[in-house]
């Protein structure tokens, strides 16, 4: 039995760690990062602002249908060596020329599939189609979310070889989810982005030289917790399941220096350059123009005021 518990508490992290920040986290990123763009892109995108938020979670739930879908999420940096970025193509041709497209997507794709919606999201506003445009910057704005998380960057990426399991949804589940409301969101104006994909790879390696603080300070931490105070009975959904305790997430947070806000800071900030940098490469269509006349605009006045004022913004549902 006390085995059996083990295996099931571990596949519970695991099924949450599959969601990359987490519904809520990818939910609030996105709905943030609408708030950062210039006026000509706001009314259009605040107008929509829901339906950025709900469906940032879109390839996650891919996931459970689509095969093909697991690799876009991640890259496994470390496969490549010590020095990986020195070492891989940043274009695909030539890293498929070098590795094969079958090793390429074993170790994930993520900065490539960033720039696929990029050159998506400038055709949907080339066309004027509001419904692709909104899908499209959703989708995009969870690839690079999913870019910024320090575990989607090495192939102990559950700490599943350093006897660190669950560490995953440790770092982007249950420490956004207790903390963020904290955080401070305003990230400033939007930047245009020259190179899609050069900025996506430098987004990967920046996050990539996260990885070994993720893993050795929890390591470090569980030496100074037992058992019992690691771990607590927490309320998903409708049940009640072992989860890592308010204290544990809280003094791993802390020895991370903010890290965990850092990235999803630089996830709203990359995720509004990238909408407002296609936008521009499709020449500034007028998207007012885009806007249904019946379209219910949401009332975010005071939601606003707390953004500008970097202060905690209302819980996405989850």
């Amino acid at each position: 039995m006390k085995n059996k518990a083990i295996l099931y508490f571990w596949g519970i992290l695991s099924v949450i760690s599959l969601s990359s920040w987490g519904f809520f986290s990818h939910k609030r990123i996105n709905r943030v990062a609408v708030f950062a763009l210039p006026y000509k892109m706001a009314v259009f995108y605040r107008t929509h602002i829901d339906y950025i938020t709900e469906h940032a979670v879109d390839p996650d739930k891919r996931r459970y249908i689509d095969s093909a879908e697991g690799s876009k999420h991640f890259f496994d940096a470390d496969h490549y060596g010590k020095h990986p970025f020195e070492k891989m193509p940043q274009r695909w041709k030539e890293a498929e020329r070098q590795y094969s497209a079958d090793s390429l997507n074993k170790y994930g794709t993520v900065p490539w599939t960033i720039q696929y919606y990029y050159y998506r999201l400038v055709k949907n506003f080339k066309d004027k189609d509001t419904s692709a445009i909104l899908k499209t910057s959703a989708n995009l704005g969870h690839y690079i979310a999913d870019a910024h998380v320090p575990l989607h960057m090495t192939e102990n990426y559950n700490g599943q070889l350093t006897n660190q399991q669950g560490i995953h949804a440790l770092w982007e589940t249950r420490v956004p989810e207790l903390l963020s409301d904290n955080y401070h969101y305003n990230v400033g104006k939007v930047h245009y982005i020259n190179d899609p994909l050069k900025e996506a790879w430098k987004i990967c390696r920046r996050t990539f030289k996260c990885v070994d603080s993720v893993l050795v300070f929890e390591r470090n931490l569980d030496k100074t917790f037992t058992a019992d105070q690691k771990y607590a009975m927490t309320k998903r959904g409708s049940r009640n399941v072992k989860d890592y305790s308010v204290a544990y997430a809280t003094a791993y947070s802390k020895s991370l220096h903010g890290m965990v806000e850092r990235q999803m800071r630089a996830s709203i900030s990359e995720t509004s350059s990238f909408w407002f940098s296609a936008w521009v490469d499709a020449g500034q269509p007028d998207l007012n123009k885009l806007i249904d006349a019946k379209a219910a605009v949401p009332d975010i006045s005071n939601e606003l005021s707390l953004y500008k004022l970097g202060k905690v913004l209302p819980r996405p549902t989850q």
